[in-house]
């Protein structure tokens, strides 16, 4: 889950680290209020969560309140479109209203879990305010990382001093970032983040470190303790039918850009079956992975969430029985053609528990459905229905 800055500058706070003098503002008037409260010049930065706001025209300054109303009135309602929402864009619900910083130097500051270690690393580079992955590829070296072990001595002040060190931070700047880098850490276990980001992390003309933007992504997992934090959600921000999804119960249903939609059983053969479906040719509009479910209202429920999306020109399903009863899901599908208004063809593979009653239910439905007995067969299948070609 996506925080916004603001929200994300919030929880900064209150972990000790310095930020911009700043509100969210749902109005012009607010803008206003908020610049005039601040005095001088203000940022206003459009609440979205995508990255390239700046080059999208999201971030802009203002000399007084006025002007601030005034740029508050360009930004609020409209949709932003970076390289990071496609070309739909995502809606400005709010503002961030903050002090103008004069900048002396601009870093980079993260947090992340490595996956190939499994444990937190910490990366700070002095090429902040640029792509951090155009900076590890042209220029790997310009990268600090710190691994923290949690299970041996977990992150000591000695870490955070060598991160400030190797930044090149003077002296009363090193004295400044160490209790930032450890507060970022903390907020980083405290609130169970997959991500904690601050680029630009910036030493002022006036010789302060503090954190410029802020960025924060949660564990999906861990929400359920972490009450506080699902209260951020801006379901605004998100793809309405993922959203449609959780309402209903389904938690992995994830929206592509494709044109085939998938409804499997088990993470790994959605991935498998991604893989597979380009391999053939094709491009998946969605998976939807229904998990180990023996409800036939569960399966029609999921085929209402795949087919509402108007990209799907053709659907796979393809289910591996083990817990999950094929007949069950077969049950599901034929109920489903008699409820929801479907347009377009069904490519149905299915394999496992009680697959001769699923087969069974499916031949005496009557229902024109295209089946494969391979999964290689159903992915070419699929992709030849999307394309408007016959393939049974």
């Amino acid at each position: 889950m996506k925080a916004h800055e603001y929200q994300a500058k919030s929880l900064f706070a209150e972990f000790g680290i310095p930020i911009p003098r700043g509100k969210v503002a749902n109005t012009p008037e607010e803008a206003r209020a908020i610049a005039a409260e601040i005095k001088g010049k203000v940022v206003l930065k459009a609440q979205v969560h995508a990255g390239g706001r700046g080059k999208a025209g999201g971030i802009k300054i203002a000399n007084s309140p006025d002007e601030a109303a005034n740029l508050a009135s360009t930004l609020l309602g409209k949709k932003l479109i970076t390289h990071q929402t496609g070309p739909e864009g995502v809606p400005i619900n709010s503002i961030l209203v903050e002090e103008a910083l004069e900048t002396e130097r601009e870093l980079y500051m993260s947090i992340i879990i490595d996956a190939a270690t499994g444990m937190p690393v910490i990366m700070a580079s002095q090429a902040g305010g640029m792509d951090i992955e155009e900076v590890a590829s042209k220029t790997p070296e310009k990268i600090i990382r710190t691994h923290i072990n949690p299970g041996m001595l977990g992150f000591q002040s000695f870490m955070a001093r060598q991160i400030a060190f190797g930044l090149n931070l003077k002296p009363d700047q090193v004295k400044q970032a160490v209790p930032l880098i450890t507060g970022l850490y903390r907020l980083f276990i405290a609130k169970d983040c997959s991500l904690a980001e601050i680029n630009p992390l910036v030493v002022t003309k006036d010789g302060r470190v503090l954190a410029l933007d802020a960025k924060l992504n949660f564990d999906d997992n861990a929400l359920y303790r972490r009450k506080d934090i699902d209260a951020l959600r801006d379901t605004s921000q998100e793809d309405p039918l993922e959203v449609e999804a959780k309402a209903k119960g389904i938690d992995n249903y994830v929206k592509l850009d494709g044109n085939i939609g998938n409804l499997v059983n088990g993470a790994g053969l959605a991935m498998a079956v991604l893989d597979t479906l380009k391999l053939a040719g094709g491009n998946p509009a969605n998976f939807l992975d229904i998990g180990t479910i023996n409800d036939p209202n569960r399966v029609i429920t999921a085929l209402k969430i795949i087919t509402a999306d108007k990209d799907v020109k053709a659907v796979l399903i393809n289910i591996f029985g083990g817990m999950t009863r094929v007949d069950v899901i077969a049950s599901g599908i034929v109920e489903a053609f008699k409820v929801i208004d479907i347009k377009v063809p069904f490519v149905v593979r299915l394999a496992g528990t009680n697959l001769a009653e699923g087969e069974r239910i499916l031949d005496q439905s009557g229902l024109n459905l295209i089946r494969a007995k391979t999964f290689r067969e159903a992915a070419e299948k699929a992709v030849a229905a999307a394309a408007g070609k016959s393939s049974n």
